[in-house]
C-alpha cells in the first residue's frame, strides 16, 4: 500500500497495483515513485540510455545541496560523469547546451544544469516513456501487480 498525497488536507491510500498503473500517466509519477525510478531505470538500461535518469536524478539531488562546497563538488561530478566529452555516462545534449554548462563549471549555482535537465526530460517523456509504458517489463509489471492483488483479496486463491 503506497500513500498517494493529493495535497495537504487530503491523503488517502492506493494499492501496489493501482500505484503501477498511475505511472501511465505521466513520466512525472514514475519519477516521484522510488519503485517506478527503479523500473523504468531497468527498462532504459535495457535499452542503453540509462544515463538519462541517472543524470535527472543527479540533477534532482544537487539541487537540494546547501554547502557552497559541496555544490562545487557535486557540480564537478555531475559533470564528469555526464556532460563532458567521452564522459562515462554522456548524456546526449545540444553544443550550445554544453558549451554554456563548460563556461559555467568554474563558479556552478544550482541552476546550470536546468537547461540540460529539461532537455532530458523532455527526451524522456516524448521517447523513452511512451516505450516503457509499451514495454513487455510494465506489462508484466502490472500485470503482477493486479494477479497479487487478487489473491490477496481473495485467500482461496
Amino acid at each position: 500500500m503506497a500513500s498517494v498525497c493529493v495535497n495537504s488536507l487530503c491523503c488517502f491510500h492506493r494499492s501496489d497495483a493501482e500505484e503501477t498503473m498511475a505511472w501511465s500517466m505521466s513520466v512525472d509519477t514514475v519519477l516521484a515513485n522510488k519503485d517506478g525510478v527503479e523500473a523504468f531505470r531497468t527498462f532504459l538500461k535495457s535499452e542503453f540510455s540509462e544515463e538519462n535518469v541517472e543524470f535527472w536524478l543527479a540533477c534532482e539531488d544537487f539541487k537540494k545541496t546547501k554547502s557552497p562546497t559541496k555544490i562545487a563538488l557535486k557540480a564537478q561530478k555531475i559533470y564528469s560523469d555526464f556532460i563532458q566529452a567521452d564522459a562515462p555516462k554522456e548524456i546526449n545534449i545540444d553544443f550550445h547546451t554544453k558549451n554554456h554548462i563548460t563556461q559555467n563549471m568554474s563558479e556552478p549555482t544550482l541552476s546550470c544544469f536546468d537547461d540540460a535537465q529539461r532537455l532530458i526530460y523532455s527526451l524522456m517523456a516524448k521517447d523513452s516513456f511512451p516505450r516503457f509504458l509499451r514495454s513487455e517489463e510494465y506489462k508484466e509489471l502490472v500485470k503482477k501487480q493486479q494477479n497479487g492483488k487478487q489473491k490477496r483479496w481473495l485467500p482461496f486463491l
